[in-house]
């Protein structure tokens, strides 16, 4: 039987996000920005339109004539996340498989079921009714192949936002692949691009037709695999529960220069906190802890200083409180005053399950209660409601510059969207 593997990808989602609380948006241009309010993140089709790049840093172009009237917006991460997650809960009633491949991105195999088109239909329109988010749902033979119909479903007007590749006629399937450049296709970057035009290869078709054997020998056997899935050989399986990460790091650009050691204190508690919620929900333990800051490297009038430290845990653990406590030991052994600090962060390496952790006679019994604990009671009154001594969110300076956020419209009960 052959696999018939949908992928649905939300459309410029962080816009659309914005959007389904701003219906006023719609046809207008809009931007998201990153961290600080740096680059443009996510775009409107009218803003693409406009000239806009992803990437493209908001300082260097928001006083040019032509973007006016583009409406900007810091990122908005608990609203993405929130809606992320009920798309991602919705897309679980159209298929008992789903990869969770990103935030705006999942697999889903339909394979088995009646009439595959209609069922893509009543993905994007259900998605777009209950809650809001415009998708696209692309249908193919292997992954490499849904993607490529995805590209199609966005690309081109009369597909409606849907594509079923497996629907095309062989003569069909070549003609369409004959107009898409190889860049498109999943896996190739900008160096292997380059590279196979080199050799006289610019589209999907080409590279399908393309000799297995000596692209193997040249380009090794995630090539080979890459030309069978676009042959209709499925070599990527699905994935319906991602793997534990085997090293967790979170770090963050600071929205003004820090001088002191306490608001670097500050900062590293809240990655720490991050870092240890992230370890005990996928059930692994850290052996390792590493932490580093850095100064603007753009600012060669300024002294620069890019430490980091990496500390062995003497006990494998996902205490919070003990993985912060070799974290500011860390962060003490590598403080220098006189700089001016732009970023920190912290990272946990050596993971292993949860499982494999043996307390020894020295252990607080009462350590895994206490974390079980402090993240219920965060699961349940929001992030930040039992907190470390050091995560000081009244005195948080080191914040990213957020300076045009919209409310967390569903996660916090003091910025519901009121209805007039």
């Amino acid at each position: 039987m052959e696999k018939n593997l949908a992928l649905v990808d939300c459309n410029n989602f962080f816009v659309s996000c914005e959007r389904v609380f701003r219906p006023d948006l719609e046809g207008k241009p809009v931007i998201v920005l990153s961290s600080n309010d740096g680059c443009a993140i996510a775009r409107s089709n009218e803003a693409k339109a406009l000239g806009i790049r992803m990437g493209e840093p908001w300082f260097k172009v928001k006083d040019l004539p032509k973007y006016r009237d583009v409406v900007v917006f810091s990122s908005n991460f608990p609203l993405y996340s929130d809606l992320s997650n009920r798309v991602k809960s919705l897309l679980a009633e159209f298929s008992p498989v789903q990869e969770v491949y990103s935030v705006d991105e999942s697999f889903l195999d339909l394979t088995g079921f009646d009439d595959i088109r209609e069922r893509m239909v009543t993905i994007r329109e259900t998605v777009g009714k209950r809650i809001g988010i415009p998708v696209c749902v692309g249908v193919g033979p292997t992954k490499t192949l849904a993607k490529l119909a995805n590209f199609v479903a966005k690309k081109h007007p009369r597909s409606k936002g849907v594509f079923h590749y497996n629907g095309l006629t062989e003569q069909q399937k070549s003609s369409l692949l004959k107009q898409i450049p190889i860049d498109e296709v999943w896996g190739v970057g900008r160096r292997l691009n380059r590279s196979l035009i080199s050799r006289g290869i610019e589209t999907v078709y080409q590279l399908r037709e393309a000799d297995i054997r000596t692209m193997r020998a040249r380009y090794g056997v995630v090539m080979e695999r890459l030309i069978s899935e676009l042959r209709g050989i499925s070599c990527i399986d699905m994935v319906d529960v991602s793997p534990p990460k085997k090293q967790i790091l979170s770090s963050r650009s600071f929205g003004e220069r820090i001088t002191g050691i306490t608001d670097l204190e500050n900062a590293i508690a809240f990655h720490v906190t991050r870092i240890g919620k992230q370890l005990r929900k996928q059930r692994s333990i850290a052996g390792m802890v590493h932490v580093f800051l850095m100064t603007d490297r753009f600012r060669e009038d300024k002294p620069q200083y890019h430490p980091h430290v990496s500390l062995p845990l003497i006990d494998a653990t996902n205490s919070t409180i003990e993985i912060n406590r070799y974290a500011m030991m860390g962060l003490r052994r590598i403080f220098k005053p006189g700089y001016e600090y732009r970023k920190a962060g912290a990272c946990v390496s050596e993971l292993s399950p949860e499982s494999v952790f043996s307390p020894d006679m020295f252990t607080d019994p009462k350590r895994r209660k206490i974390m079980q604990v402090m993240d219920e009671i965060n699961d349940r009154f929001g992030n930040g409601t039992l907190r470390l001594s050091q995560d000081d969110m009244m005195h948080r300076r080191w914040r990213p510059r957020v300076d045009r956020v919209s409310p967390r419209y569903t996660t916090s009960w003091d910025e519901l969207a009121e209805c007039q």
